[in-house]
This record gives structure tokens, sequence and C-alpha cells, in this order.
């Protein structure tokens, strides 16, 4: 049913002309709410599995956690980053598990997804690009990540060197800035199309008002949400692989 954040809502902070309203929307309760279950989660399986340590093998849901760490550190971790990659793993694990919680949440009868928000996957891949920026500054050092912008293919002559760095170097920061924006808009628009395709299916059975129409929509709603579940697992892992990719 319908459901308001009225009892949530704060005063707006006044800075001169510019009124910011803090007020918790729907989208910011649910992220909260995943980030809680995740640490309800995950603390209590880490205390389980440091306890029983590496002697003995852990059962039930430690056993099922364990595998998912140690995939996501062996296939998508080192795979992909190398060396050094053990660093990044917890950061790749809070990624897909924080992402993936918000896609399921979409498909709960509360309907909100803050994943089809492009805030909520701006911020998310504003989040990775600092962190792969980051940890491409200090794997190569001051010199090695500015070649990185400031690019120049070996063996230029001289007079070749200015015109192309004018040229490359624009090219590098665009490829800088085109990975959090695909990162953002890829997850933004799977999110966003399952869920448009689910509402004009449904939107069919007002508008035509037939009971024969109205059991195959729900036919066809049933596929396309046993489809959205796979596409929300499966675009939590996307991005925290194209993540520990671009690191």
């Amino acid at each position: 049913g319908h459901w308001s954040l009225e009892a949530l809502s704060v005063d707006p902070i006044h800075i001169g002309s510019v009124a910011i309203d803090l007020s918790p929307t729907r989208h910011v309760v649910v992220m909260v709410l995943v980030a809680v279950l995740m640490l309800a989660t995950f603390v209590p399986l880490a205390g389980t599995l440091r306890k029983k340590g590496n002697e003995k093998a852990p059962n039930g849901p430690a056993n099922a956690a364990e595998a998912m760490i140690v995939y996501f550190r062996d296939e998508v971790g080192r795979v992909n980053i190398g060396h050094g990659a053990d660093a990044f793993t917890p950061f790749i694990l809070t990624i897909f598990f924080f992402v993936l919680g918000m896609n399921l949440f979409g498909l709960t009868p509360l309907g909100i997804t803050p994943t089809a928000n492009v805030s909520v996957t701006a911020a998310l891949a504003i989040v990775s690009f600092i962190v792969i920026e980051i940890a491409g500054f200090v794997s190569l050092g001051p010199v090695g990540y500015a070649k990185t912008i400031f690019y120049l293919p070996k063996g230029l002559p001289v007079l070749m060197r200015p015109i192309m760095l004018g040229i490359l170097t624009p090219v590098e920061l665009i490829g800088k800035v085109a990975k959090p924006f695909a990162l953002a808009v890829r997850l933004l628009a799977n999110m966003t199309a399952g869920h448009t395709l689910i509402l004009l299916l449904m939107g069919a059975i007002f508008v035509l008002q037939s009971y024969l129409v109205g059991v195959a929509v729900v036919g066809m709603a049933s596929v396309l949400m046993i489809l959205e579940l796979f596409v929300a697992c499966l675009q939590a892992y996307i991005f925290a692989m194209l993540t520990s990719v671009f690191i």
C-alpha cells in the first residue's frame, strides 16, 4: 500500500536564497535498511569464520558466505586486479552485496528500487571511480599516473609530440570519465527497463479490461519477474566485476 515519509521529514536548511532539504526519500530509507541488513548478516558471519579458523570447514550460512568470498577473491579480484588484489576484495564484495540488496528490494511488494535512481547509481559509480583512480595513483606513482592522462606513444618524432599530446590527453580524460558513466548508466537502465515493462503489461489489464488479457498479462509478468531476479543478480555482479577490471 501507499506509505509516507512525513514523520521523517526535517526542515530545509536555508543558505542565502538556496534551500537544502535533507529529508530522507524512500530510496534513502531502503539504502539504509539494506546497509543495516548487510551489517546484521555479515558481521556475525565474520565472527563465526574467525572463531573456526582454517582448521575446520564452516557449515550452513557461514559455508555459503565463505564460498562467495573465496570466489570473488580468486575469480574476480585476483584474476582482474592481480598483484595486491586481496586488499580490494572487501570493497568489491561490499559493492556487490549492496547493489544486489537494493536490486532485490525492488522485486518486493514495496517496489522501491534505489538503483533505478540516477543519483544512487551515479554516487556508487563515483565511489568506484575514486577507488580506481587512487589505486592507480598509489600503484603507478605520480609520474606513472600522469602518463595515463598525458599519454604519448613511444618512438614519436619530437615535432609530433605536442600535436599527439593535444589530441590524446582529452581522449584519455574522456576515457577516465566514461568508466563511472558506463557503470552508472548500465545499472540504471537495466533496473529501470524491466520495471517499466512490467508496469506497461499491468497497465494493459486496465486499458483493455479483459479477463483473457488479464490472465495472459499475469503469466507474462510472472515470467518477467523471474527474469528480473536474474537481472538483479547479474547487474550487481557486473558492477563489481567491472569495478575490479577498471582497478
